[in-house]
């Protein structure tokens, strides 16, 4: 288990020899996210992190469980010095205070309305060589388990001439997820895991890529979910667990049920809030 150091804050090297000066924004941002993995004391199990390329475009494609899963995905990529432009909603963009570190930080801004300028952003960013993050199941799982991929990422990898890092990430939505309230606890344990690139054959469609890749992001994350070290507390802890082993969690089934329910508009009315805001405000209240 790694767990972030005061050492590696201040570490002149977590970049590499030379980084970019024009990545000084991100860099302060993942020293700033480093203090806050040190102060909440998070438990981390990285592995498969020389899967990521050291040079040249990727497109790491991962599950989605918690508001955090970014920044548990950056981690696995500070090994190989690489830093992930993120595909985010262009809402996040938008915000007064995460938008100008989101434009620093070059992530992608995706608006469902018009989803092919997003798409030819990262297509133009693979083919310059950046590693793009991408949750192809679009929101969050209810369920915990891989949902539908979209074909984006695997139309992606084609058009570009990329690889495909299929990722599981798996312990972030203990302190924050769809549907539940944050709960800043210490000491979570987090898994991230990176699988071997999946290359598109000569001439393969991007559906064929896709199945791949789905198959691969699900061993990971049965492998995330056999190898983690914590088991719910009790029988009022089992929400965090998928209904297969024996969580109280949605089934998939009954998860994609409740997603088109919201997503035809018959869903409660409830203000959205950010996971900034939700954080802030329980800052505030203590």
């Amino acid at each position: 288990m790694y767990t972030a150091s005061w050492r590696d804050v201040v570490r002149r090297d977590l970049f590499g020899p030379s980084p970019d000066p024009r990545d000084k924004p991100y860099r302060f941002v993942i020293r700033v996210v480093l203090v806050l993995f040190k102060a909440f004391g998070f438990r981390f199990d990285v592995r498969g992190s020389e899967h990521v390329p050291v040079t040249g475009g990727a497109i790491i494609s991962s599950n989605h469980v918690s508001f955090f899963d970014f920044m548990f995905l950056g981690l696995g990529a500070l090994p190989q010095h690489r830093l992930v432009r993120f595909m985010a909603k262009s809402g996040v963009f938008e915000h007064w205070f995460a938008g100008p570190f989101m434009r620093a930080m070059q992530h992608i801004p995706v608006d469902r309305k018009a989803g092919a300028a997003a798409f030819e952003s990262a297509v133009r960013a693979l083919k310059d060589g950046e590693v793009v993050g991408v949750f192809p199941e679009a929101t969050i799982s209810t369920s915990f388990t891989v949902k539908d991929l979209k074909a984006g990422a695997a139309r992606m990898a084609v058009d570009a001439g990329v690889p495909i890092i299929p990722a599981a990430v798996w312990g972030g939505h203990r302190i924050a997820t769809k549907g539940h309230k944050v709960v800043l606890r210490r000491r979570v344990p987090v898994t991230v895991l990176l699988g071997e690139p999946i290359v598109a054959e000569p001439g393969e469609k991007a559906q064929s890529l896709l199945r791949r890749t789905r198959a691969a992001m699900e061993t990971l994350l049965d492998e995330a979910h056999r190898s983690y070290p914590d088991q719910p507390a009790g029988p009022d802890d089992r929400w965090w667990l998928p209904a297969h082993l024996g969580g109280t969690a949605p089934t998939p089934e009954e998860a994609a049920a409740a997603d088109a329910v919201r997503a035809a508009g018959h869903g409660p009315k409830t203000p959205k809030k950010s996971p900034l805001a939700r954080i802030t405000g329980l800052v505030r209240r203590r």
